[in-house]
């Protein structure tokens, strides 16, 4: 018994692993065909990592369970929905990528009449509101538009509002500062008790709406893309899918800015592109031939 003990349980444990992977599918296959969002190319280890959390947060027992209610229950999906969106920002963050948007984009953006930046991905707002900042100090918002996407309705929300703690902009505004900028950061906010406010003016360029990377058509004719740590979460058959519609969605000689663990290399688009800035993952599209 001592000898096959270790091997019943090692079979045990491969064939829960197994069982799980299966009502993963089942679980991503029914929200498909009943919603119409599609992760089943997301990264699988991440997916369930995400829906092992939700089951806890929600109370729900089993897989099988969850399955069954969000096909019947809407807003349990829309939680659910949530928890696949990736929300890990802040303003101004990893400050040496907008030194580089304004030492190597901003100048470029500067020959266009008109200026389109799609900020795919958006979380909670952090991002776009940064980006709003950068055209304002290179006096290129007024003939800007900010299309602000990402596939959680609630993210959305908070990002509409402009609203964060006021430790968060606190934080904010050390990034800004290292980022190159030469003014203060409490221009474009104001601060009342433990919230901070960002500026109307800022928000008025910004079209916030909902859209899901790994199904919906893309927006055409930008001159900037920002996808910061997104497709990290995707597989490599999804990254080359959304990467070849930032391609489609960008003008000759537009601009995609990708998060610091990701990369160009070794995709289906890497030969269109020419790398601006190898270290801020800046890339500038190549003229058609």
């Amino acid at each position: 018994m001592s000898v096959v003990t270790p091997v019943l349980m090692e079979s045990s444990v491969e064939s829960s692993a197994e069982v799980m992977r299966i009502e993963v599918g089942l679980l991503l296959e029914a929200i498909h065909q009943r919603y119409g969002y599609d992760f089943r190319e997301y990264a699988r280890e991440t997916v369930e990592r995400r829906i092992a959390q939700f089951l806890v947060d929600a109370h729900v027992p089993s897989l099988g369970e969850l399955t069954s209610r969000v096909l019947r229950e809407a807003p349990l999906f829309y939680q659910l929905v949530g928890y696949f969106s990736v929300n890990v920002t802040a303003l101004f963050r990893d400050p040496f990528v907008y030194a580089a948007l304004r030492r190597h984009v901003v100048p470029m953006l500067r020959t266009w009449p008109y200026i389109k930046v799609w900020d795919a991905g958006c979380a909670t707002g952090e991002e776009v509101y940064s980006v709003a900042i950068l055209l304002e100090e290179a006096g290129l918002y007024e003939r800007s538009t900010i299309y602000a996407t990402d596939i959680s309705v609630s993210a959305l929300e908070t990002a509409r509002a402009g609203i964060y703690p006021l430790d968060t902009v606190s934080r904010g505004s050390s990034n800004y500062l290292a980022s190159d900028a030469t003014a203060s950061l409490s221009q474009y906010y104001h601060a009342q008790y433990d919230a901070a406010a960002i500026e109307p003016r800022l928000r008025r360029r910004i079209t916030f709406a909902k859209h899901n990377l790994a199904m919906d058509a893309s927006f055409g004719e930008m001159q900037l893309i920002v996808c910061r740590n997104v497709l990290i979460y995707f597989n490599r058959d999804l990254q080359d899918q959304v990467l070849e519609m930032f391609w489609d969605s960008l003008e000759n000689g537009g601009f995609l800015c990708l998060g610091d663990k990701e990369s160009l290399s070794f995709t289906s688009v890497a030969d269109r592109f020419e790398v601006v800035d190898d270290n801020a993952r800046i890339y500038k599209k190549r003229p058609m031939r």
